[in-house]
């Protein structure tokens, strides 16, 4: 949707629906929200992370770049990564990258692959990667060149992320301006999204989602965020994530302490939320860990509710959908 901010927006306001939904565009998120309520969004800018490889004998596939594995983002020679497919990718294979750099599969933890390179693999990403978009957006021939920019988000400044946190996609200047004259504060963190968002519930833990393991993310809340958060409070601000990654984050650090480092936080009905008291998210696929942190923070039966009515109402899903704006 161009402009970003004429995405639609379901408001979903305490209480039941369907009389509690209502229907706007993004552009008019500033008015739902209250002067001293503080958004907290993620600054984590999407990495050209997949790569496309192929072996001898013409076998073709792609890795996507999940995280540097002991050393830093621009120097790290060995990565973990996702890969495809996996009869091409057992341990002690070698590939040959786009561009004629080669990796070699060390190992395989679960569903993730750690490479290795002769040389770093970021450079390799920056010069020869794609655009790491969702697999139900079809590019046959790649992602376009519009994508490269519209799968980035206002806020992106800290590379890391294999995916976008797509909640924050619909923001624009003239929506930030607009929450400055409101009133209504912003704050960045960074979590570095990956696996640990994306990947599904598989169907054997759909009896008991509890068993899904989720991957680790890296994420980082600066200590200006933390104090806008206390100020936010004392105030009596509320605190309005964008994006479930911003949640996880926030979360880790109420449940830890810990404002730096790696969440596994898997968020599922009858979690108690301790910071999160608005949420802005788009619509998300089932059997999503995405769907399970919104049921739990909205109530299951509001938001299936929610759903139906935004899917009678035309509103686009997933990663370049629409969005919406809940509380508990």
């Amino acid at each position: 949707m161009q402009p970003r901010d004429h995405s639609r927006l379901l408001y979903l306001v305490s209480g039941s629906p369907p009389d509690c939904v209502a229907h706007h565009r993004f552009v008019d998120l500033p008015s739902l929200l209250h002067p001293g309520d503080l958004l907290i969004v993620n600054q984590t800018r999407v990495m050209k992370s997949r790569l496309r490889f192929h072996r001898a004998g013409g076998r073709t596939g792609e890795l996507l770049l999940v995280r540097p594995e002991g050393g830093d983002l621009t120097t790290a020679p060995t990565w973990r990564a996702l890969g495809r497919p996996a009869s091409a990718l057992r341990p002690g294979r070698v590939v040959e990258l786009s561009g004629g750099s080669l990796a070699r599969v060390e190992r395989r933890e679960g569903e993730m692959l750690v490479i290795s390179s002769d040389v770093p693999l970021w450079s390799v990403a920056e010069r020869e990667g794609e655009v790491p978009l969702p697999p139900y957006i079809e590019r046959p021939r790649g992602p376009s060149h519009e994508d490269a920019s519209d799968y980035q988000t206002i806020f992106a400044k800290q590379p890391g992320a294999a995916a976008a946190p797509t909640a924050s996609l619909h923001f624009t200047d003239r929506v930030l301006e607009a929450l400055r004259e409101r009133g209504v504060h912003l704050a960045p963190l960074t979590l570095h999204v990956g696996p640990g968002t994306f990947l599904p519930i598989r169907q054997e833990h759909e009896a008991d989602i509890r068993s899904h393991v989720m991957h680790e993310e890296l994420y980082e809340i600066p200590e200006a965020t933390l104090a806008a958060i206390g100020e936010a409070h004392d105030s009596g601000g509320r605190l309005i994530a964008v994006g479930t990654t911003v949640v996880r984050a926030l979360e880790t650090y109420a449940g830890t302490g810990v404002a730096a480092g790696a969440s596994s936080l898997f968020i599922y009905p009858g979690f108690q939320f301790r910071l999160t008291q608005g949420l802005v998210t788009n619509f998300h696929l089932p059997r999503s860990t995405l769907l399970a942190m919104v049921c739990a923070f909205a109530g299951r039966e509001r938001v299936l509710a929610a759903y139906a009515e935004a899917l009678a109402a035309g509103y686009r899903f997933f990663s370049y959908g629409d969005a919406m704006l809940i509380w508990p």
